[in-house]
Order: structure tokens, then sequence, then C-alpha cells
């Protein structure tokens, strides 16, 4: 198809729920896409953290090979030696629990949503903060702490309160007779990358302790080895009771997973939940693949490298450019808080080849692969700095 064909074909035949960049892209490697035109881009955002190890990683395509030629899918309701690989190495490198395989984070959350009222047996509400963000279904969407995203859908499904992020009096306001369970995202990112504090997580921890609540963790942005850790709750000495994973563990393959605290995890029984395509064998073959990459090339021992390297060199362009308000974040989830909106910012590193996020309006977010290259982050900090140059406001 021609570009100007491309461009009719999703205008005539597909919904427009995403707002779409005038890009198509027809190949990847690593840290690198090509468009139809054969340009190459530098991608610091691929795909939301979906392409952690980079686009097409050799071992992620070896196993979807291998498998796509044994058998693709098999229901649920029969057994299969991936799936049950891939939850034992979840478990293993987690918490002792049982793991729901589902498509997608949000699908994860609503799995969450689900078993905190089922545990709560009759407690329903669940705590979560204002700026977070935790899928695009309706339940999930009622739990987000973003007003922007439920407008035009109310009625909003009842039993979720967003309270404001990092502060423990709200919290412990907000608790009540019909309170279930906390719910948060340790580093927000749709939010713009705010990071919790660690004296905060504990007093989470504590309060859900002596209330009997859950603690949910969605850690589908930040699992897989984002912040430096395979998981991000294991920088605050804290175990949560359910943790949600989506994006980064399928190598660019769909699944989400709801990895629940053994002694809990049978609260939901056969009949009361299910996915159809959830843990099939090509996606934890794919999954696996992810998981064995991240152990035998040190991937994490990268992510802390190049997160402390990309930062530094970020406080430098801050330095250098007023437009920039601050840096933030944890191993390879940055955000860059502008005073300007940055939209624009966004588009003018395109146009020079790299690949940037732009949320809450004004914060940049950088988030590339985990085995990204010094040489990958000069470069990437050189485009930034030249289009930062021009809109300097000194």
């Amino acid at each position: 198809m021609k570009l100007e064909e491309i461009f009719q074909a999703y205008n005539d035949y597909i919904m427009p729920t995403y707002t779409k960049v005038p890009l198509v892209f027809v190949k990847g490697k690593g840290s690198k896409l090509w468009d139809i035109h054969n340009k190459a881009y530098l991608d610091f955002f691929p795909g939301w953290g979906v392409g952690s190890l980079g686009h097409c990683h050799p071992k992620v395509m070896q196993a979807v090979r291998d498998q796509v030629s044994k058998l693709i899918f098999i229901p649920n309701n029969y057994y299969h030696i991936p799936q049950a690989k891939l939850a034992r190495e979840i478990v293993y490198w987690s918490y002792p629990a049982k793991v729901f395989f589902c498509n997608s984070g949000a699908e994860a959350n609503e799995g969450a949503f689900k078993l905190a009222r089922k545990f709560g047996q009759g407690r329903y509400e669940i705590i979560t903060f204002e700026n977070s963000f935790h899928g695009r279904t309706l339940a999930a969407v009622a739990a987000t702490g973003q007003k922007k995203y439920q407008e035009g859908f109310s009625p909003m499904p009842e039993g979720f309160k967003a309270v404001k992020f990092n502060d423990i009096a709200a919290v412990e306001n907000a608790v009540n007779d019909k309170t279930v369970a906390i719910m948060l995202e340790l580093v927000q990112g749709e939010g713009g990358i705010n990071v919790a504090g660690k004296d905060f997580v504990l007093a989470l921890k504590k309060i859900c302790s002596e209330k009997k609540l859950l603690l949910i963790v969605d850690e589908v942005q930040t699992g897989i080895g984002r912040t430096g850790k395979l998981f991000a709750y294991q920088h605050y000495g804290v175990t949560p009771d359910i943790m949600t994973l989506a994006k980064a563990l399928g190598g660019g393959l769909p699944i989400g997973a709801m990895v629940v605290r053994k002694e809990i995890a049978d609260t939901l029984g056969p009949g009361m939940h299910a996915s159809t395509f959830g843990g099939g064998p090509v996606i934890s073959r794919a999954a696996l693949a992810v998981l064995k990459a991240i152990q035998e090339e040190k991937v994490l021992k990268n992510v802390n490298l190049m997160g402390e390297y990309l930062v530094a060199k970020l406080d430098a362009l801050k330095g250098r450019c007023s437009v920039v308000k601050e840096v933030r974040g944890l191993g390879l989830m940055v955000g860059l808080e502008l005073n300007i909106e940055g939209k624009a910012i966004v588009d003018k590193c395109i146009k020079k080849g790299l690949l940037v996020n732009c949320t809450h309006a004004k914060v940049l977010r950088l988030m590339p692969a985990l085995n990204v290259s010094k040489k990958e982050i000069d470069k990437a900090i050189a485009i930034l700095n030249e289009v930062l140059k021009g809109v300097n406001i000194q």
C-alpha cells in the first residue's frame, strides 16, 4: 500500500480512538525503528514500555517461532507446559503466590477488583490515588485518579476513592468500614512519573496489616525490570497481596498477569473469573524468553547503570535549559517536566529521529529499552538538547 492509501484506510475503516502520529513503521530492531521511507528512528518510548528488550529480541523471536510450529492455542480448561513454567518463574522471582493470566494490564486490574470484592465479603471500596492510571475498561477508568479519562462515561462504577498521592493522612482519613483494599502504582506513569516515597509505602502496608486490607500494586508499567529491580515493590521492603503485570512481560505480544499472595489466591474459584486467550502457549513462551534474557544478559545491571547515566545527562541538560523544570524517575522510567507544553517538543524530536512521549501536558516521558547503550543515550540527549535550545525561555 502507498502512504496515502494507508492513511485513507485508517480514516475509512478504523475507529478514531488514538491520536495518530503520521508515521508508518515497517521494521524494528533493538532501539531502532524504520519507517516506510526507510528513515531510522531512535525509540525511547517503545510502546509504553512494552518493548523492554527493544524490538524483535532474538530470544523472544526464537521462542515464538518454535512454539507456533507446535501448538498455538489450547483453552484454559486443559493444562499446557509453557503456562506452568511461566507461572513458576514469576512466583520464583517475586513472592509465594499463584498467578492468573489474561491479555492486558486493564484486564489484570479487573481481576484484582473482583478478587478484592470477593475477599471483602461485603467490603468493596478500594482507595486509589490522584493522577493514577489503571486502564481503559469502565472499572479501571473508575479506579483511575484522573477525571479526564472518566468524562462522558458516567455513571462510573462505584467503589473507588482517589486521594492525594504520597499523603498518608489522606489515606487514613479515607479508610472506613467499607474499605477492602489500597491500590497504587509505585511510579505513576500516565500521571507524570511521580515516585512513591518509601516511608509512604511502608505506612500503607502498616495500615493494610492493621485494618486487614489488601495492598494491590499495579506494576503494569514498572514491572519486569523497568525500575532496576525485576519488580518495583522490591525497592520498598514490602510485599503486595496482589501485583498486576502486563506490557513488558510479553516482549511485544499481549499478556496480563495477576499475581496473588498464596494465602488468598483461592478466593476466586472455578467459574468466578476467566480469560479465553490468557496465558496461551505462544505468549507464555515469549514471556519465558523475556525473563530468560533479563537474567542471562544482566539487563537489571544495565538498567541501574544506564538509569543513573540518563538522569545525570538530563540533569546537565536542565542546567543548560531553563525550559526544564525537574528531572525525576526510577531506573529507566524517567520524566522531564517542562515549564511549557510538551507536544511541540515531541513533534520536533520526531522530525530529528527521536521518539519520546509527553504525558500530563508538560512531562516528557523517556522509557528506553532496558538494554539501551550509552551511545544511544548520548544520541537522544543530543537531539533533546538541540530541540530544547530552540525553545529556551531564558
